[in-house]
């Protein structure tokens, strides 16, 4: 945690920071007081505050930015925190949100503009009207929202980090592959999570805090589907256009026991279902690999059928991506 030292002879430190979870509790003495883990983009810390009153503290919300003050100690050989100041922050404290929650390497804009960038490069007339009245509505929304509530590209601008990967990965695919339409395996990729914007709350902190009603009784990909359904009958899209799409939407979990309501059934709903599937893999393996040293192994990952993964040291784990 980067909390600056404002008084050495008392140890006591002072900064901003997420917190991620906050919980009340009370102690063997019957004393109330807030279990937190507090974190930043250098990492994370158990903090607590001790003898928690509602009255004369501020009140603490998970996946809020607050200012703290405490002392850093050790409890079972890990560090922790001791509050004895937090509060939330305001726009006096002029703080960049970026320096705090895990970010996407590219600004919202800079992501959109490599988005709208790929739309104008889409040959096919009538894929190109329903995807820019897509985002003519849902672009915006779409700027700075992560792509997942807690597992790959859980972070602020996520959303279309994740999207623009797998265009690039579409069109690597569609280069290779003649048979391939490209157009229509890239329009199906820009809007397959276009949904996420509605299925999501998004907590000040830029974060997904959980779902949506919509989220939880449809999910994205029927949501998608709806979307895709409601603005091209307003335009008056080409019908057939419009059902390969709904399709590729429908089906881009691929099985239903991950979400999908029906399997891909054509090769660009394939593809897509696939890629989706790469770069979430490949951006959870590489996440976990991060904190591993060279010739270390990850733990268990519950969301890559507990496998623990190798770090061969070749190169450095991250989970950056190249898209410009």
């Amino acid at each position: 945690m980067n909390f600056k030292e404002i008084n050495k002879a008392m140890g006591t430190m002072e900064g901003y920071a997420l917190v991620k979870s906050c919980d009340k509790k009370v102690s063997k003495t019957g004393a109330a007081y807030l279990d937190m883990v507090l974190s930043d983009k250098s990492g994370e810390i158990s903090a607590k505050l001790w003898d928690y009153k509602p009255g004369i503290h501020d009140e603490v919300k998970a996946n809020t930015i607050v200012k703290v003050r405490g002392v850093e100690q050790t409890y079972n050989r890990q560090p922790q925190f001791r509050v004895e100041r937090i509060r939330p922050v305001n726009a006096d404290d002029n703080i960049d949100i970026s320096d705090l929650v895990p970010t996407a390497g590219y600004s919202g804009e800079e992501l959109m503009q490599m988005l709208l960038d790929t739309v104008a490069s889409i040959r096919n007339p009538e894929l190109q009207q329903i995807v820019k009245a897509v985002l003519n509505e849902y672009g915006d929304k779409m700027k700075d929202i992560p792509a997942a509530f807690r597992l790959h590209h859980a972070i602020r601008g996520g959303l279309l980090m994740h999207t623009l990967s797998i265009v690039k990965l579409a069109k690597a695919v569609a280069a290779i592959y003649p048979t391939v339409d490209e157009d229509l395996l890239i329009s199906g990729a820009i809007l397959h999570d276009v949904a996420k914007t509605e299925e999501f709350v998004v907590a000040p902190s830029g974060l997904v805090s959980g779902y949506s009603i919509p989220g939880e009784l449809l999910g994205h990909l029927v949501m998608g589907a709806m979307i895709v359904e409601r603005i091209g009958t307003a335009i008056g899209a080409d019908r057939d256009a419009m059902m390969l799409l709904e399709h590729m939407l429908l089906s881009h979990h691929g099985e239903p026991e991950f979400g999908a309501a029906i399997r891909p059934s054509f090769l660009e709903a394939e593809i897509l279902s696939q890629l989706d599937l790469l770069d979430a893999r490949i951006y959870e393996i590489e996440n976990a690999m991060i904190p591993i040293e060279k010739g270390g192994f990850t733990p268990r990952q519950w969301a890559l059928e507990e496998r623990k993964f190798y770090n061969h040291g070749r190169k450095i784990p991250a989970t950056e991506v190249k898209l410009d």
